[in-house]
């Protein structure tokens, strides 16, 4: 699995992220059957408040860092390796090419592109992160 993948699964699989919603929920009104069509995502998926998941995790690891702008904060906080051959691994992955290798110009863009892709995948996170 990618690194990113890796990410993604710690942060969308925690049990904050599988909490139902406190929401109260009406009848799901039914949608018309088209032959041919299948719809693998639940009518009623919500977004993974990213924010919400990281944050709850950092409270049972001492704080977690600067997890909300370091990259190596929020890969130590998530137990992943946070070593610059990891980091270059992740910039390839991402396409993040901003500055010279484990410079803090890099390491920002990163992040933020780490976050950015969360969202595109159904994380809600918010916009100072991405």
């Amino acid at each position: 699995m990618s690194l990113f993948g890796t990410i993604m699964d710690k942060i969308f699989h925690d049990p904050v992220a599988a909490a139902p919603a406190p929401a109260a929920t009406a009848p799901a009104a039914s949608a018309p059957v088209v032959a041919g069509t299948v719809s693998l995502a639940p009518a009623s998926a919500a977004p993974v408040d990213v924010e919400a998941v990281l944050t709850a995790m950092a409270a049972t690891h001492g704080g977690g860092g600067n997890w909300q702008t370091s990259i190596v904060d929020l890969l130590k906080l998530l137990d992943l390796d946070s070593s610059l051959d990891a980091r270059k691994g992740l910039a390839n992955e991402l396409k993040v090419h901003v500055g010279a290798d484990g410079t803090a110009e890099e390491n920002i863009a990163l992040h933020k592109a780490v976050m950015a892709k969360l969202a595109e995948n159904g994380g809600k996170v918010p916009d100072s992160m991405k």
